[in-house]
């Protein structure tokens, strides 16, 4: 395991709301543990020839409810062409789906008048598979993310005109 891994890894456990996970591979033992005064980060190598490790152990996150996108509207520093859009942005990290299955329609597209509860994309995280509901009314004007693409926390996914 590299570095770039294990930073990725402490990243995603700080993201999740886990309080403490463990990985133990063959000459790795990761411990992050996650509390309200900081992050702590425990990272053990041990040679592989000296220790015979059990299979690896891996401790879940909680199980995560169905979030629902937040709008948030954009900074009066955007273009004015911008500002009278609602960004709906990813209340989770995983991987983004325009649509629920591959033999399915898309839920909304470009131009398509969406209201309040309406499903815009599914989430994967963890093998999760949450539907994100819209929380405004109006027309989708972008779509700002690819279909299969990795999204982060608080990334913007659409903008709406909600007139």
């Amino acid at each position: 395991m590299d570095l770039k891994e294990i930073q990725n890894l402490i990243k995603f456990v700080a993201k999740s709301g886990a309080s403490e996970v463990k990985l133990e591979m063959d000459d790795v033992k990761i411990t992050i543990k996650t509390g309200s005064d900081s992050d702590t980060t425990i990272v053990h190598q041990v040679p592989a020839a000296t220790i015979a490790q059990p299979a690896p152990v891996v401790a879940a996150a909680p199980a995560v409810e169905t979030p629902v996108a937040t709008p948030v509207v954009p900074s009066e520093t955007k273009s004015t062409e911008d500002s009278k859009y609602i960004t709906i942005k990813s209340p989770i990290i995983g991987t983004f789906y325009r649509k629920p299955a591959p033999d399915k329609p898309l839920f909304v597209e470009v131009g398509q008048t969406i209201a309040e509860g309406d499903v815009l994309c599914i989430i994967e995280a963890m093998k999760l598979f949450n539907e994100i509901e819209s929380e405004v009314s109006g027309k989708v004007v972008k779509i700002l993310v690819d279909d299969s693409s990795p999204v982060e926390f608080d990334q913007p996914l659409f903008l709406v005109d909600p007139s």
